[in-house]
């Protein structure tokens, strides 16, 4: 039997939250530090879902490429490529808390065409494709879809750092904050899931690398969202990103980034 591209993404988040759970809130995981002068930490379970999730590829997708986070790139001859994120928020999974994610997107030249947000701790998986926007937890499964807010002081924003990007970054994400109900942060790829889920409405990151925002996009923008960069272009190579629940929400917010 052939398996559809949703299937194999579906096995890939299956086969990384196996690895991951075991090390999850688990004293004796080791950490690394990926910077120096800072912190950017690494654990063995992310090298080990990412590396599990490129040898089922290598079985069910031999001629795609690969673009991960804990290893090199390696190229493929199909023109499509899996961008792997095994736990997107790392600082959180050494903290406890269950914002982390599995992230998974099949990408073509314009971008991702599918993805997932995967949360195996709590089993929350949200997926998104041309043709599908479906969120699978607890309470059941559903579609999903974003919300219809159009003015900024309705909208929740959420960032994961207070201190976004660059002070130019920081000073044109604090004009956005300054407009909304709610500014929350912390949450990582998380925030992506519930903006798609339809209980916040804008996302605004900086710095952010293709692995990062590939997924997010392709659930985002099945679900009925927008992502794009601060210039209004795409995001699926990552640095800037707003994602926004609708356009109107999304011009209100990129009106004010690009204040000078």
């Amino acid at each position: 039997m052939t398996l559809s591209d949703l299937d194999v993404a579906r096995r890939l988040a299956d086969a990384a939250g196996e690895v991951i759970l075991p090390y999850f809130r688990n004293a004796t995981t080791a950490t690394d530090n990926k910077l120096e002068g800072g912190f950017d930490p690494v654990t063995v379970a992310d090298r080990a879902a990412e590396r599990t999730m490129r040898d089922l590829l290598a079985k069910l997708r031999p001629e795609d490429g690969i673009l991960g986070e804990e290893f090199d790139p390696k190229p493929g001859t199909s023109g499509r490529t899996w961008v792997l994120d095994p736990i997107d928020g790392t600082r959180g999974f050494i903290s406890g808390t269950p914002t982390w994610g599995v992230l998974i997107a099949l990408s073509e030249d314009a971008g991702p065409i599918l993805g997932i947000i995967d949360q195996p701790y709590i089993g929350e998986r949200f997926e998104g494709t041309r043709a599908h926007a479906q969120l699978r937890g607890p309470q059941g499964t559903r579609r999903l879809a974003t919300r219809k807010t159009a003015s900024l002081d309705e909208a929740i924003l959420f960032t994961t750092f207070p201190e976004v990007g660059t002070e130019a970054d920081r000073t044109a994400f604090q004009r956005v904050a300054r407009e909304v109900k709610l500014t929350r942060y912390g949450m990582d790829c998380y925030a992506y899931a519930l903006l798609a889920a339809g209980t916040v409405d804008l996302v605004i990151e900086a710095g952010l690398n293709a692995y990062d925002i590939q997924g997010p996009i392709a659930v985002i923008e099945a679900a009925g969202g927008i992502v794009t960069n601060w210039e209004g272009g795409p995001a699926h190579d990552g640095g800037r990103a707003l994602a926004a629940a609708n356009p109107d929400i999304h011009a209100a917010a990129l009106a004010l980034l690009q204040e000078d």
